[in-house]
Order: C-alpha cells, then sequence, then structure tokens
C-alpha cells in the first residue's frame, strides 16, 4: 500500500471517527508522514510534516497491518515495530480511532 492509499484510509477513519483522541498525532514512516490534527474539527488529516503533540515512527507495512486490525499496537510496541516519541498517553487513545 502507497503512502497515499494509506492516507486515504486515516481520512476515512478521520470521518468516522473524528474527536476521538482530542490531540495531533504523526505517524512518521520512510515514505512520509500522515498528520493527523483532531485538535479541530472536522478533524484534519494529510501528509505535512510539522510539530504533532504525539509522533509514531513505524514502518508503512506495519501501519497498514494496524490499520487492517492484522497487528495489535500493544503487540507493535512491545515488539519494537513501533516506537512513540512525546505523550504517550495520546498514542494509547488511538485504539478508539482505529
Amino acid at each position: 500500500m502507497s503512502l497515499d492509499t494509506a492516507t486515504a484510509r486515516v481520512v476515512e477513519m478521520a470521518k468516522e471517527n473524528g474527536g476521538a483522541i482530542g490531540n495531533s498525532v504523526k505517524f512518521a514512516f520512510q515514505e512520509g508522514v500522515i498528520l493527523l490534527d483532531d485538535t479541530v474539527s472536522p478533524t484534519k488529516v494529510s501528509n505535512d510534516d510539522t510539530d504533532a503533540q504525539c509522533t509514531i515512527k513505524m514502518e508503512l507495512k506495519d501501519f497498514v497491518k494496524l490499520l487492517d486490525g492484522d497487528l495489535d499496537p500493544m503487540s507493535a510496541f512491545m515488539g519494537g515495530m513501533m516506537k512513540i516519541e512525546g505523550d504517550m498517553t495520546i498514542a494509547m487513545k488511538l485504539t478508539s480511532l482505529f
């Protein structure tokens, strides 16, 4: 899956569950970033590489597994597939979005 396709999926999830986290989160991949800004309404999703309250670094292929429900976020974190910078409590809220 490409970064554009993954971004489109996050846009759809944000439309359905916007306001669930109330914070900004950046997903950083080698291919680029997906910025989810849930501090505004409607929730904004972009590929802008700007500051966020929480940054999650992982491989895009693993992020897709997360979106598909084939990868548990806690397992990804504990297994070193996901690194979290910033406010960790925000990352824990993502289960309500995904």
